[in-house]
This record gives structure tokens, C-alpha cells and sequence, in this order.
């Protein structure tokens, strides 16, 4: 059953004009660090903007680890965690 009613245009609240376009703002994917490990290519080389990101400090080291079967176990977590944060660096100073 359809509506006979016809879809009102919204406004614009500056102009007055309803020609207006429906636009999508950015968004991001949010990533477990799992998912992140799992889809990370460690022979492929990095840009720039790779590096700026600390979630990726100690992600080459975790794949490489797990690729050999090795558990480098909950210290190497904890200094990942640390180095990520900016805390590893405020210790050494």
C-alpha cells in the first residue's frame, strides 16, 4: 500500500533553498588487535604515515613472534603497551 502523501524536501535553514544533497561524513574502522596482526604484511615496506601511528609500535616484532610460534609472553606486552603510550620513553629520559 502506498502513501499518497508526498516526501517534503527539508529547507535550508541559511537560504531557504531544498536543493540540498545528503552527504556522508568520514568515519573510521575501528580494528582489534588481532584482526590488525593478522592482515599485517611484515616483508612489505612502510610509509611514512605507518610510523606516526603508535598502535603499530612492536606489531612487526608480535607477527614475526607468532609466525616462529614463539610467545614472547606478557613483560614484551606490557613494554609494547608502555612504548605505545609514550611512558617507555618518560622512563628512559
Amino acid at each position: 500500500m502506498g502513501s499518497s502523501r508526498r516526501r517534503e524536501r527539508p529547507a535550508c535553514p541559511e537560504c531557504g533553498s531544498s536543493r540540498m544533497k545528503r552527504v556522508m561524513s568520514s568515519f573510521a574502522v575501528v580494528e582489534s588487535e588481532s584482526s590488525r596482526l593478522a592482515s599485517f604484511d611484515a616483508s612489505k615496506p612502510r610509509d611514512e604515515s605507518f610510523y606516526r601511528d603508535s598502535r603499530n609500535v612492536g606489531l612487526w616484532a608480535k607477527k614475526r613472534a607468532k609466525e616462529m610460534g614463539v610467545d614472547l609472553g606478557s613483560k614484551f606486552d606490557a613494554t609494547v603497551e608502555k612504548a605505545r603510550s609514550g611512558k617507555l620513553i618518560k622512563e628512559m629520559i
